[in-house]
């Protein structure tokens, strides 16, 4: 027998959604902006270990002189992302969605456990529950991130303007490191959020689509009665 378990509101799947194509475009046009000046890399001396960008990166995505297109789509995304994550907070405060969301004092221990359930070591399951607690955890970092990534993204964009801002962040150069830094950081869980759904299965994928699980619901026993 089938049951429904009504899951995601439309809202959290409308900003969820809208989120995708929004932060790809950033990303797209961050990397637009980047190749006008790339020094990240990491090397011991004069010794180059990773280059995070070599040239021929640029020449077969042809990214490579278009600083000005870049720049404009990345402002006109920055708006979208910035209203689009101010939305999502607003909803969730408001509706109380937060509670489900927000770490509580069981977070650590069950984002432990499904760290090593997912490596195999832990042979039982967590809880199932909406969200588990490494969910709670990575989804109320995300948030920062967002913050975090609007404000650097300011202080880099208007150095003078908002001087303090820039400052704040320890000057242009270390702002548009940690900029680049959550950007990073958003393409790492990008990859790990795409795993574990596909390590959920399709059920869960859609629950995000349609708002709702349909899972197998185990029949009830019936009382066996004594002879007379």
């Amino acid at each position: 027998m089938k049951q429904i378990i009504h899951k995601h509101p439309l809202a959290i799947r409308w900003f969820h959604w809208l989120n995708v194509p929004i932060l790809f475009a950033m990303i797209w046009s961050g990397l637009l902006i980047y190749w006008a000046w790339d020094p990240y890399k990491i090397q011991i001396g004069d010794t180059v270990l990773v280059q995070f960008f070599p040239d021929s990166f640029y020449q077969a995505l042809k990214l490579r002189r278009r600083l000005a297109e870049g720049m404009s789509w990345h402002f006109v995304f920055m708006w979208l992302f910035a209203i689009n994550g101010i939305l999502y907070v607003l909803y969730t405060l408001i509706s109380g969605e937060w509670r489900l969301l927000v770490p509580n004092r069981q977070s650590l221990r069950e984002a432990g456990q499904v760290l090593l359930h997912d490596l195999g070591i832990r042979k039982t399951a967590p809880p199932q529950v909406k969200y588990n607690g490494a969910q709670r955890i990575v989804y109320t970092l995300i948030i920062l991130m967002g913050l975090g990534s609007l404000l650097t993204g300011l202080a880099i964009y208007k150095p003078t303007q908002f001087a303090w801002l820039t400052s704040l962040f320890g000057g242009y150069e270390t702002a548009r490191m940690w900029h680049f830094v959550l950007t990073v950081g958003y393409v790492l869980f990008f990859v790990i959020h795409v795993a574990q759904v596909i390590r959920a299965g399709w059920n869960n994928f859609q629950s995000m689509i349609t708002g709702f699980e349909v899972k197998n619901r185990l029949p009830e026993k019936t009382p066996s009665r004594s002879a007379d």
